[in-house]
Order: structure tokens, then sequence, then C-alpha cells
């Protein structure tokens, strides 16, 4: 084929792919995803209530995975600045019972 509008596979495509950026502040929506327990969505919403005080804990939605090992937490909380959004992300980690946020 001779179409140049036909991109070789065979070759990378070089983008200038940059990360989005973000006027704060804003509201933020995470995902947080862990083994499932009763207690993990309170887990998570000690964790962000510290990190934005002016988060409403009845805005979780808690969506089980299909076999039931897994839990994801959807939320939106106010994010201030980076800062804020590192420190909150670690402190998830650190609970030892996170496995992902998105």
């Amino acid at each position: 084929m001779t179409d140049k509008s036909l991109r070789d596979l065979r070759r990378p495509v070089r983008s200038a792919r940059r990360a989005p950026k973000i006027t704060f502040p804003c509201d933020y929506p995470i995902k947080v995803v862990g083994d499932a327990a009763e207690d993990f969505a309170a887990t998570v919403c000690q964790v962000v209530t510290r990190h934005d005080d002016t988060f409403d804990a009845t805005s979780l939605e808690v969506v089980e995975s299909r076999n039931g090992r897994f839990q994801s937490v959807r939320l939106t909380l106010r994010a201030t600045g980076e800062a804020q959004l590192k420190a909150l992300f670690a402190e998830l980690k650190a609970t030892g019972r996170v496995h992902m946020v998105v």
C-alpha cells in the first residue's frame, strides 16, 4: 500500500504526551482498590478525612469485585495541591490494605 495516511506499524509512534495540568483547588475523583473487608471503606474514609477536612463520606461508592475478593472505593475529594495528593496516596498505600489508587 502506498497510502500515506496509514502508518507503518513497525515503527514506534513518537508523541509529545505530557501529563495533563490540574488547576488547584479542584474536585478530584479517585478509586482505591484493596482486599474486601467490612471496614475497608471506613479505613479509606479515615485517611481521606485527614487530608481533606471538607470530605463528605456519604458520597462514597463501594463496588465489590465479581468474585468478592476485592473492593473498590470511589470518592471525590477537594484537592488543594500536588503535595496533598502525594501525601494522601502514600498514606493510603501505607495502610497495607490498599493495592492500587487510581
